[in-house]
């Protein structure tokens, strides 16, 4: 009997994590589609999206670039090594490019973001639905989700392409760099290589990976924010699950997407 009961008991828990979890991904959906119709939707908040676009790119600049950098000299260190027992190091200047493109740049500069502008937005928006900011706007007849929603939705997914942009160029410099002066690389071949050889396709797909990851970034940190209840302690509870989640989604996302453009590739 304890046996029945206790498997009883565990099936109850589990139905109800899958429960909720299944309600959860219902709001976020939900969210979801509020947030893309009240972006097309006249009249635009253009002044909110160039302030948001500033806290999310130009703030996020110094950490992506530092971050891509060190990322490109240990790359380069690392396939220098490797290359060099085949005696191929001329190549390093590819691989290089190649990855920082097609996969470190996009994924590595997502979850920087995700880290620092995700618990940003749950932080901002749950301490406005704590303080009850966000029910005097709904008394007051005001659209949240267009003032306070959108603009950091759009500009999250405007901006880390660009930031990713940078992250490449900056990651392929350092990997200069090392290959250089650590190798002894001649610089005109490694730019060379990478210019025979890096394709359009490459930059596009990495590209687009950073449009996915930003609508994830910004629709889970604002989900959070809205759904923050228990005072300072749920804000710290929804910022921890925000960064978490988002990392998450990132690296789960990255593998089927990155599915999805090698069969596109392969199409065309």
């Amino acid at each position: 009997m304890r046996g029945a009961e206790s498997t009883r008991g565990l099936f109850l828990v589990l139905g109800g994590r899958v429960t909720e979890l299944l309600q959860q991904l219902g709001d976020v959906a939900l969210l979801s589609g509020r947030t893309f119709y009240q972006a097309v939707r006249p009249p635009y908040e253009l002044r909110a999206l160039v302030q948001q676009m500033d806290h999310v790119g130009v703030k996020s600049i110094s950490i992506c670039g530092i971050a891509a950098v060190f990322t490109g000299l240990v790359l380069a260190l690392q396939t220098s090594y490797g290359l060099a027992r085949f005696g191929a190091k001329a190549y390093v200047g590819i691989v290089v490019s190649l990855s920082m493109v097609r996969e470190l740049g996009p994924v590595l500069t997502a979850l920087l973001v995700g880290g620092r502008v995700g618990s940003g937005i749950t932080a901002e928006l749950g301490a406005m639905k704590v303080t009850e900011q966000i029910d005097a706007m709904r008394a007051l007849g005001a659209n949240y989700i267009k003032k306070l929603v959108v603009p950091r939705v759009v500009s999250t997914m405007l901006v880390l392409p660009l930031l990713t942009v940078l992250a490449d160029a900056l990651g392929i410099l350092g990997g200069m760099v090392i290959s250089r002066y650590e190798f002894h690389v001649d610089s005109h071949l490694y730019l060379s290589t990478i210019w025979r050889n890096l394709r359009l396709a490459d930059l596009l797909s990495g590209l687009g990976k950073t449009v996915v990851f930003g609508f994830l970034i910004g629709i889970v940190g604002c989900y959070n924010g809205l759904e923050v209840s228990g005072g300072t302690e749920g804000i710290g509870r929804a910022t921890t699950a925000t960064v978490v989640t988002s990392a998450i989604l990132i690296l789960i996302s990255d593998f089927f997407l990155t599915k999805l453009f090698w069969w596109l590739e392969m199409l065309a």
